[in-house]
């Protein structure tokens, strides 16, 4: 087979925060699909970067007291606890901050430029008076102007799934500071994706058999879809930003920026170039044959191919705009962009706001095995673009009944009898061992293809067949019964040795999803490092294996549970209370350690509506100093209207548990005052701050 030599990326994870279980579910699917490439004898630079420029990051940081810069690398100094934990071994990890990514993305610019496909223009867009700045879609909000739905983007409807201008938005407001956007003019560069050369170079390469998926393909055709007038249906695309902004300038615009969706698919080539330029390229332990090369070659090479692992969200960038980008810079367009769905949790949508999140770091402090998340995203994702389901019992009943029950079980039922009885070694097989042996080997190529061809639902399927096919070879033999006859040793050796050589192919098999226990096998059989092809070759007769230790505990289905439980609060100490008029007495006594742990925050109304289908019920959009904006479902429509709450300033119970409502998620309660007895003292009153307090402060 010739060598493959390959480009591997994922999408670039946002800066803003630390990696959630979709970055790490897509990571592992690439990580299963690069190690299958290595183990196949192929030369795979498998590159990522943090995605560090925008507004988002450079307002957070400013909430934070940092420069962006020192935010993205405080936020990139933990990236490598997530991958080492889950054993994703990137050649490289970068920063689309990084003076490769610069250079590249200007001189990209200029290509296109010269090339004719940019153009400028003056548009309107909104503009936050009180922050000085022209506010990103998702930095503005209202109600639809479809649906009439509130508190939503300035680019698309979450509730009747509208896509729209920001201008359009009724009653817009600002995330940030909460006040009416101005519409202003500017002076902004775009991309002319709709010219008929882009429009007929994206039909011919988005119809190439293999480079995508066909219900990408399917998708990307509505977007080509014509009008009444004969116009296709691609827009030019907006790729700059005015100051201030965290990006990369755009040459000989001063004030203008590259808009982050431009500059962050250019940083796929620059930590490869980065990668190259660090000299971990010429030295690479994945392709001993090759002669050092720059990036320049490498890239220039047509047979170098080009893969993306990407989300279904961001198909739009990396199926239409990437490869015009590269095509019209005169570069290499991608090969293959492999597309994959969401993860779900029992069904529901993954949400950290809702409680529904796993969160990647929790599930490895838990000490719960990287390898069974592993295993398990790997028995259910397959080529197409499907959602993938996490069901923690299933997770349970699926990672004891395969990796331990059937997998290695094989090895556990073997091994002691090869150490107490023969010393440690092999013996010869029998007939009826080879033959098991033979279809085990014979199976390798084809568990390798579906593998490569991304079916790794099919691969694990197959390999468990393969391990019930041994295990019903051991319940057959009866190790346990042949070692209670000195007269059967000889069977005994011969039906341990067929069990541990089973147990090497299937191990060879898992390799790509099961990294670490396969290292851990290798050092058990002191063999080599295992693969599709030195995996066909037996051990042999008189080969020495070490002890064997367990190699993989099973899952506790409680320790899995606190991965989802919320932290328990501390009970309160009961003391004697006192009553009050209208019939509350004071609460049992706490310590001030009780109370530091409930975050109180001055909040600013920005929004009130009433909530359909309940008449207790106030929907708040609240803005904390966060960058965004807060729902908090209040019970206090019976006191007040809506409209005389928008502005005000009040307090928000900021850490409190998001609760999931049938009207929505309520992520944190407002205070107020009232007595008990409503009858005898009316009134509820919602606490508000003194003059001058801002969002975001907290009330100590």
């Amino acid at each position: 087979m010739p060598q493959r030599r390959l480009f591997v990326t994922t999408a670039l994870p946002y800066a803003n925060g630390q990696f959630h279980i979709g970055h790490i579910m897509e990571y592992i699917q690439a990580d299963v699909w690069v190690r299958t490439q290595r183990l196949l004898g192929h030369e795979v630079h498998f590159v990522g970067a943090d995605d560090a420029h925008g507004a988002p990051i450079m307002i957070a940081a400013e909430k934070a007291g940092k420069t962006p810069q020192q935010f993205v690398a405080d936020i990139a100094a933990g990236r490598q606890a997530y991958l080492d934990g889950f054993h994703i071994r990137f050649d490289n990890w970068h920063s689309t901050d990084a003076p490769e990514n610069h250079q590249l993305a200007q001189e990209i610019y200029r290509a296109l430029k010269a090339a004719g496909l940019i153009e400028t223009r003056t548009i309107e867009q909104f503009y936050d008076p009180v922050k000085g700045m022209f506010l990103p879609d998702r930095y503005i909000k209202g109600q639809c102007p479809r649906c009439g739905a509130p508190d939503q983007y300035g680019d698309a409807c979450e509730a009747c799934g509208a896509v729209y201008t920001p201008t359009e938005l009724r009653q817009p407001y600002s995330a940030l500071s909460g006040a009416t956007p101005e519409l202003r003019q500017s002076e902004h560069y775009f991309f002319k994706l709709s010219h008929p050369r882009c429009v007929q170079f994206l039909q011919e390469w988005t119809s190439t058999p293999g480079r995508l998926q066909p219900e990408v393909v399917n998708k990307i055709r509505e977007w080509f879809t014509q009008d009444d007038n004969g116009r296709v249906g691609l827009g030019d695309w907006d790729i700059s930003r005015d100051a201030p902004y965290f990006g990369i300038e755009i040459p000989d615009a001063p004030g203008k920026y590259f808009y982050v969706w431009l500059d962050a698919p250019i940083g796929y080539l620059a930590s490869l170039k980065n990668h190259f330029d660090k000299g971990q390229a010429a030295n690479h332990w994945h392709a001993p044959s090759r002669t050092a090369q720059s990036y320049a070659e490498f890239i220039a090479d047509p047979a170098v191919e080009q893969i993306h692992f990407i989300g279904k969200d961001i198909t739009y960038f990396h199926t239409l705009f990437w490869p015009a980008m590269l095509h019209f810079s005169g570069r290499k367009t991608p090969t293959h962009v492999f597309v994959h769905g969401f993860i779900t949790v029992s069904g529901e949508k993954m949400s950290k706001s809702r409680g529904t999140g796993i969160d990647p770091l929790r599930f490895l402090e838990l000490g719960l095995n990287p390898e069974w998340l592993r295993y398990y995203l790997a028995a259910k994702l397959n080529p197409r673009v499907e959602d993938v389901d996490f069901n923690p019992e299933d997770f349970v009943a699926r990672v004891n009944s395969d990796l331990i029950g059937k997998y290695v079980n094989i090895a556990s039922r073997a091994a002691g009898f090869i150490t107490k009885r023969f010393e440690g070694r092999l013996g010869a097989i029998s007939p009826d061992g080879e033959a098991l042996l033979d279809g085990l080997q014979m199976a390798l190529p084809a568990v390798a293809e579906l593998w490569a061809e991304r079916e790794y639902g099919k691969a694990v399927r197959e390999i468990m067949a393969l391990a019930d096919r041994v295990n019903a070879y051991v319940d057959q033999n009866k190790p346990w019964e042949l070692a209670k006859d000195p007269a059967l040793a000889g069977r005994l050796h011969d039906v341990c040795t067929t069990c541990i050589e089973a147990f090497r192919v299937l191990t060879a098999m898992l390799k790509p999803v099961l990294p670490a226990t396969a290292e851990r096998v290798e050092a058990f059989l002191r063999c080599a490092p295992l693969d599709f092809v030195n995996a066909a070759q037996p051990l042999g007769e008189g080969h020495a294996i070490a002890p064997y230790e367990h190699l993989m505990q099973r899952v506790d289905p409680k320790r899995l549970e606190a991965l989802f439980e919320p932290p328990a609060a501390a009970p309160a100490p009961a003391a004697a209370t006192t009553a009050l008029p209208g019939g509350e007495a004071i609460a049992p006594t706490i310590t001030i350690d009780d109370f530091a742990r409930v975050d109180l925050r001055v909040a600013r109304i920005v929004d009130c509506q009433r909530v359909e289908g309940s008449t207790k019920l106030l929907r708040l959009t609240l803005d904390v100093g966060e960058g965004r904006p807060r729902t908090v479902f209040s019970g206090i429509a019976a006191a007040y209207r809506p409209e005389d709450l928008v502005g005000k300033l009040t307090v928000l119970v900021a850490n409190l548990a998001p609760r999931k409502m049938k009207f929505g998620v309520s992520e944190g309660m407002v205070l107020a005052a009232s007595h008990a007895d409503d009858q005898a003292h009316p009134g509820l009153f919602v606490l508000a701050p003194d003059a001058g307090a801002q969002p975001g402060m907290r009330i100590r």
